[in-house]
């Protein structure tokens, strides 16, 4: 077995090149293992991260992943499919048929948008079909958007959008009838409300041109702001014992995490969408940061109570 790696990163997004990057700063042994399956792979460029607003996500990988190289930390492909505790070191098996050692996890995996079952979609998943009125609500602005209800959160997502755009339209779809006082908010707003199911998207040379509805109908529209349901990547938190639940506003996600990233399972942190399934990519960072720098915090006073106990038996440092 090779030399055990003081800490494991699953997942090279945001959060977890920002924790390697600051556990490599401090001299410590760190790889990070990433599927290669970025949640904004599909966007054009990386919003409200300051000095970086704009730049492509896999432009932000490249140079992440070179800065954690260059202060001695390892980048590697790969694929975690099973994690368990061996005695003082956790076991991580990939899907290359490899095992990794680590005294420590940080676990960064992300989640999965979990989208509405449309023709058209997810084909135009983080272009034209957004979700995130700080993510990509500037790019669309002063265009015509539609909202599609899918849940209670919709009608939140109306009155965001709503100081982006003059042209709102609610597509009620499956979400719950509005109240009078909704009704009323909506009409103060000017946003159209349609009842109709939507049953797919109209697209011409690639772009969204309207909302197909159940009565044959289309809405015209440029843009179309869906709510996901986040289900966080945790099938290797939980080999671990790591508590995961639904969470209020939909999805799953890890609920054992203190602010830190430190889970109840002694030795296993987490940082970014697996745990905050709200984080954008500067706060997923700086969530890596933090978890890092308490990974290191918590190597140091174990690797001096192991001197500690040394010096007693009279082994020389």
């Amino acid at each position: 077995m090779e030399e055990p790696l003081d800490v494991l990163v699953l997942g090279g997004g945001a959060a977890g090149l920002a924790g390697a990057l600051t556990l490599a700063r401090s001299r410590r042994s760190v790889l990070v293992l990433d599927a290669g399956e970025p949640r904004n792979a599909p966007a054009a460029g990386v919003h409200a991260f300051l000095t970086r607003d704009g730049l492509p996500p896999a432009e932000l990988v490249r140079l992440g992943r070179a800065e954690v190289e260059s202060y001695g930390g390892r980048i590697r492909s790969g694929t975690a499919t099973t994690a368990r505790r061996e005695g003082d070191l956790f076991a991580v098996d990939t899907a290359d048929g490899d095992t990794l050692h680590a005294r420590r996890l940080l676990v960064a995996t992300g989640l999965v948008d979990e989208l509405p079952d449309l023709p058209g979609v997810r084909e135009l998943w983080g272009r034209d079909v957004l979700h995130c009125p700080y993510c990509h609500g500037w790019e669309v602005r002063d265009q015509a958007v539609a909202v599609l209800g899918t849940g209670p959160n919709s009608l939140h997502q109306v009155k965001l959008f709503s100081q982006l755009t003059a042209d709102l339209v609610y597509l009620r779809h499956h979400a719950p009838a509005l109240t009078d006082e909704e009704e009323e908010q909506l009409a103060a707003l000017d946003v159209a409300v349609i009842d109709e199911e939507v049953t797919g998207l109209e697209i011409a040379d690639g772009r969204l041109v309207g909302a197909r509805l159940a009565d044959g109908r289309v809405v015209a529209r440029e843009a179309l702001v869906v709510g996901p349901r986040f289900v966080a990547r945790s099938g290797l938190l939980e080999d671990l014992g790591v508590e995961v639940a639904d969470h209020p506003m939909g999805g799953r996600h890890v609920v054992t995490a203190d602010f830190t990233g430190r889970t109840a399972v002694p030795g296993v942190w987490v940082a970014g969408n697996v745990s905050d399934l709200s984080a954008q990519v500067v706060a997923a960072a700086a969530e890596g940061t933090m978890a890092g720098a308490r990974i290191n915090a918590d190597l140091v006073e174990e690797d001096i109570a192991r001197a500690v106990a040394r010096r007693r038996e009279g082994v020389p440092a």
